[in-house]
């Protein structure tokens, strides 16, 4: 065969492959909530315990969140949630949720309208804030999602901190000597509000 001709197998190799490459290249979604720094004295704090770190794919577990005023501590919400698909033994060995735990607990649709209320209009603190409002907005095929101010005290520590190795919460509470029950929802919102209001006083 004349080698200025393309063999219809191969043709239709490449047209598969292209269209393969076409399919699995993924558009980057945009941000459903608006990014800040701005200090604000009023806020709720957010954190989900999860089955896994996939938004969609993974569910939440548990849903941590506390409310200030003047960073005053007002009101807490921390509620187990069923995931309808079983904990693994890693997540219940970090969490301490078990499959028993949840069990009996309300599936998340039961759940959020609850979170939401509770938010209100209040900005939010998270720390590595993608990973929850990832999880948070993944919901919206569920309920619609309000769009969130959200401060992430991740990159918010890392301007005012820079003493420490890493700016993990952990690593954060150790340094700051914030006691600190980690890997639970309600202890993450609480170590959490204790870093915003350090980088809040220390920033300028």
């Amino acid at each position: 065969m004349d080698d200025r001709h393309i063999d219809a197998a191969e043709l239709l190799r490449r047209k598969s492959r292209q269209q393969y490459w076409a399919s699995s290249r993924r558009t980057p979604s945009p941000k459903k909530y608006n990014p800040s720094v701005k200090k604000v004295i009023d806020y709720v704090v957010l954190d989900f315990e999860t089955t896994g770190l996939r938004p969609g794919a993974d569910q939440i577990i548990q849903v941590g969140a506390v409310k200030y005023k003047n960073h005053e501590q007002m009101d807490i919400m921390n509620q187990l949630v069923n995931p309808l698909k079983s904990i693994s033994t890693r997540i219940t060995s970090l969490t301490g949720i078990t499959n028993e735990m949840i069990r009996n607990e309300p599936k998340i649709e039961l759940v959020i309208d609850r979170l939401i209320e509770f938010i209100g209009d209040l900005p939010i603190v998270a720390h590595n804030a993608s990973f929850d409002m990832g999880f948070l907005y993944a919901l919206e095929d569920k309920v619609d999602i309000p769009t969130y101010t959200v401060i992430d005290t991740l990159k918010l520590s890392r301007k005012i901190i820079n003493q420490t190795p890493n700016h993990k919460l952990t690593t954060l509470t150790h340094y700051l000597q914030i006691e600190h029950d980690a890997h639970n929802a309600l202890g993450d919102c609480l170590a959490t509000a204790k870093i915003y209001q350090y980088c809040f006083t220390h920033s300028i």
